[in-house]
Order: structure tokens, then C-alpha cells, then sequence
């Protein structure tokens, strides 16, 4: 079992590390030029810039029992097919039962988008969201090495 980052924007990267190295698990950070950056404890696999170039890379790695930590919804489908464990930012499990609805969101925020309507983001990050992060993954990787 390794455990992939999509780096990119993830703000768990280090909180991902820190449980990698309590279970001795591998763990390997994907990121493209523009968000290059190193951890110690972590492998980090920087790829050229480009939509969703790090992604596809990822993608590529992730094997069946693996884990995957991603916002991005289509990644996270990918990653479903590849049979891994796929994780948001907030612990929140992706599963097949899921990503569907996700997409599906995904799609019609993108077409308000076009048509001019704004959106509102996310709320800024709280430390509970870390905990619950950090909670939900250690009970994961507990559940799937017993």
C-alpha cells in the first residue's frame, strides 16, 4: 500500500505525511512545475505543466489497495476504476455509490459558470477539517492492514 497525493492545492500534504510515516507506509507527492515543492518523508514526482497533467500521472501509479488523496472528482473516478482507496481533503470517502453525484455537481457548477453565475468557494480552512482529515485516514489504512 502507498499512499498518492495530488499535491497540487492539497492542504493536508503534510498531515498525509505525518500519518504515512506512523504506519511506515510510502508516499509519494504529484505535482506539476508551477506548485514544485519537497517534504521530507514524502517522494515527490514533479511533472510538466499542464491540464491536469499531474493527475494522469497519478493515475497512472495508483494500483488497486492503494490510497489516493484528491479534491479534483475526476481524478478521484479514475482512481475508483484503478480499485483504490480515494480520500478528499476533508476525509470524506469517494466511492462507485458517490463519485457519480460529485460528477454530476461538478458539471452544473461549471455550466452556471459559463452562463455568467458566480459561485460561491469554499470556506476557509478550519483545524477541525485537519483532524477529521487526519481521523478518517488513520481509521483507513487501520481498517484495510488488520
Amino acid at each position: 500500500m502507498k499512499i498518492y497525493i495530488d499535491a497540487d492545492g492539497c492542504p493536508v500534504v503534510d498531515e498525509a505525511i505525518s500519518v504515512a510515516r506512523e504506519f511506515s507506509l510510502p508516499c509519494v507527492l504529484i505535482c506539476d512545475t508551477s506548485h514544485s515543492f519537497e517534504r521530507q518523508g514524502a517522494e515527490t514526482i514533479t511533472v510538466d505543466k499542464g491540464a491536469d497533467s499531474a493527475d494522469f500521472y497519478l493515475v497512472n501509479l495508483v494500483s488497486g489497495g492503494d490510497i489516493a488523496i484528491t479534491q479534483d472528482y475526476g481524478l478521484a473516478a479514475m482512481c475508483l476504476s484503478k480499485k483504490a482507496i480515494v480520500l478528499n481533503q476533508d476525509g470524506k470517502q469517494y466511492t462507485n455509490e458517490n463519485i457519480s453525484g460529485l460528477l454530476e455537481m461538478r458539471a452544473a457548477a461549471k455550466k452556471a459558470r459559463r452562463a455568467g453565475k458566480h459561485l460561491k468557494g469554499p470556506k476557509k480552512r478550519s483545524p477541525e477539517q485537519d483532524e477529521m482529515f487526519t481521523d478518517s485516514l488513520k481509521r483507513i489504512i487501520t481498517e484495510v492492514t488488520k
